[in-house]
């Protein structure tokens, strides 16, 4: 509980210090890069981006324990929410000991697959240049809130794809996350659960039954999909707990380890807001999971780096 006070009661990061430790995902040229006009900010949302980046959030303790986290904001892959679901979730983070990669990807504006292939970009990013930022190439998580879990569940089901490569030499890295946390995902494209604003904005107005298919990542799960954390709740009036259910299933069926929170109260976006019964503290088992998976123990790889 102290940790997860710690965190809520951190300052956010400032701009200018965020600024500092920005990452550009695509320094050779952003692929099918077009103009679209400055990107926006708007009450700690971003929109219309067209170079996507990583902000690193490094640990608010002495040495990281090695593992890394890329967060990828919810918003519909129309905007993103940078600070509520980003910002605040790699402050917790951070106490942790995790150092964190926040993601800012793009969207409607480029569609399928410009945002798989800036996280799988970023997984392979990390793992490339693991040594720099101290981190186990084995241990670097993707972590995203309802469109940013859908990128997040896509990179951890469509990692060896041919549409999340672009014909760089970072394609022979590996993009395979080592684990996933998803906060009330869009997963399905397809049937009564589907969040239908994300798919018209990643898939356009009429998408082609392929497309669907293949981004409806519940398909897509095989025993290769990462350890997965669900989290979502009966009270989400916007993307059905049925998508949960349904990754859930999935990675069941493949003998994939998998760990489901289905909590009563909590809206739609609810990140880490007070007073919503035992929905509040899912930080609190989030962290018991990644303790559990020795994610939060020092790494032996990273602890060489470091010296």
């Amino acid at each position: 509980m102290k940790k997860l006070a710690l965190a809520l009661m951190l300052p956010t990061l400032s701009t200018c210090a965020l600024a500092q430790n920005v990452l550009p995902l695509w320094p050779e040229g952003v692929p099918g890069a077009r103009a679209i006009g400055p990107e926006r900010h708007d009450n700690g949302r971003i929109a219309n981006v067209s170079e996507p980046a990583l902000t690193l959030v490094g640990p608010a303790v002495d040495r990281p324990n090695g593992t890394a986290v890329i967060v990828a904001p919810g918003g519909g892959y129309v905007r993103q929410s940078a600070d509520r679901e980003g910002t605040q979730y790699a402050t917790w983070l951070s106490t942790l000991g995790v150092t964190t990669f926040v993601l800012k990807y793009r969207m409607q504006e480029f569609g399928h697959p410009a945002p798989l292939q800036d996280v799988l970009r970023a997984v392979r990013l990390l793992r490339s240049r693991a040594a720099q930022f101290h981190l186990d190439p084995d241990r670097i998580g993707v972590m995203g809130s309802s469109a940013g879990g859908h990128l997040a569940a896509s990179a951890g089901t469509l990692f060896d794809h041919p549409l999340g490569r672009t014909g760089n030499a970072l394609d022979k890295v590996s993009a395979r996350p080592d684990f996933l946390m998803l906060m009330y995902p869009v997963i399905t494209m397809d049937g009564p659960a589907v969040h239908a604003g994300s798919r018209k904005a990643l898939l356009g107005a009429n998408p082609t039954l392929e497309a669907v298919q293949l981004m409806s990542v519940e398909r897509q799960v095989t025993p290769r999909t990462p350890p997965t954390l669900l989290i979502h709740t009966q009270a989400d009036a916007s993307v059905p707990v049925e998508n949960s259910i349904l990754f859930y299933q999935a990675l069941t069926k493949a003998r994939v380890p998998a760990e489901m929170y289905l909590f009563e109260q909590g809206e739609h976006g609810m990140g880490m807001r007070d007073g919503l019964a035992n929905a509040s503290m899912w930080p609190r088992r989030a962290e018991e999971w990644l303790r559990s998976r020795g994610l939060l123990t020092p790494s032996a790889t990273s602890a060489t780096q470091a010296k």
